[in-house]
């Protein structure tokens, strides 16, 4: 009697049959995987109203299509943080966010992604605490930045700090930075992401704002030692500027590299960056000179240009009193 075999498992033994002679079962790739425990994807809730493996600080509100850490309210600030340490020596960081707001030309103050030993302590950095250990990456849209600088906001940073270093928000903390880069990532109507990836002592953060589905390369540094089992978070924070700070999905992504399969070699040190930029001089402007430092490109041409059409008015007016003056003068002459 002839045994009809199903045609779908005929093709499943075709199909293993060709994977086995390629030998693509024995060389499948599983150099990266993405870690359930430190991700955050939707739907957000587990049993009752907590969210597992994670923990909210502040204005933080969960709703079904994102995580809102702060409202677009002045003096707010939230914080979600993982509460499970991270044991990976190499690793790579996914959030897809949404800063958006009312404000068109003031806005601010921004988030922060955390790796550090402290976790869930609010602060005056991004909502979380100042002089922490670990690694920061700012997102900073304070439009109306502090000091001197020679970027625009918004502006993406990255900090390392054993706990001795301070944030110092009067100059944004270009003082401590070990590099950065302007992204536009504010009131975009379609998803932007923030890739942080940290792989043989090199930290490269990447953005995709631009609607391109591909990473675009923000700054790479070298010489980069961060311990493991330290916790990632996510905080923000409003002050007399406001905007709304949404977290739709964290994914974390273990990158299995050869001298990173024991994590017990891993480094246990405090974190170390070899090199940073250069110190930048605090300037304390004046009042003037600090408004007039806000005047850049196009706004700084547009009060040229409307100082110059009142100088000009005033000319015209200045000089039509005069001829009536002259003219008033004459008559009584004759």
């Amino acid at each position: 009697m002839a045994v009809h075999v199903p045609c779908r498992i005929c093709w499943l033994v075709l199909l293993i049959c060709v994977f086995i002679v390629n030998g693509e079962i024995s060389s499948w790739n599983t150099k990266d995987f993405q870690r359930r425990e430190h991700s955050l994807t939707k739907p957000y809730q587990g049993s009752g109203m907590g969210v597992p493996h994670w923990d909210f600080l502040g204005s933080t509100i969960v709703t079904n299509s994102h995580i809102r850490l702060t409202p677009d309210r002045q003096s707010k600030f939230g914080a979600i943080w993982n509460n499970v340490h991270c044991s990976s020596q190499n690793w790579e960081l996914h959030i897809q966010f949404k800063v958006h707001g009312s404000g068109k030309a003031l806005f601010g103050d921004g988030f922060a992604v955390w790796y550090t030993r402290e976790r869930m302590q609010p602060g005056s950095v991004f909502g979380s605490i100042d002089r922490f250990v670990g690694l920061a990456v700012f997102l900073d849209t304070y439009s109306n930045h502090n000091g001197p600088h020679n970027h625009n906001h918004p502006y993406i940073s990255a900090m390392i700090s054993n706990g001795s270093l301070q944030y110092d928000h009067d100059t944004d903390g270009t003082h401590t930075q070990l590099a950065g880069c302007e992204a536009q990532f504010r009131n975009k109507n379609y998803d932007t992401y923030l890739a942080i990836r940290y792989e043989r002592n090199l930290l490269t953060v990447s953005t995709d704002i631009d609607n391109k589905s591909g990473w675009k390369e923000c700054f790479s540094v070298s010489g980069i030692k961060l311990p493991i089992g330290y916790y990632f978070g996510v905080s923000a924070a409003t002050g007399d500027l406001a905007d709304n700070h949404d977290v739709i999905s964290i994914k974390f992504y273990d990158l299995d590299t050869d001298d990173g399969k024991n994590v017990d070699v891993g480094y246990h040190g405090l974190p170390e960056a070899q090199s940073m930029e250069p110190p930048r001089d605090r300037v304390d402007d004046s009042k003037g000179s600090y408004l007039l430092g806000n005047l850049t490109g196009w706004k700084l041409v547009v009060i040229i240009i409307l100082l110059i059409i009142g100088i000009a008015v005033c000319a015209m007016v200045g000089i039509i009193i005069f001829q009536k003056q002259q003219e008033n003068s004459r008559k009584r002459f004759y």
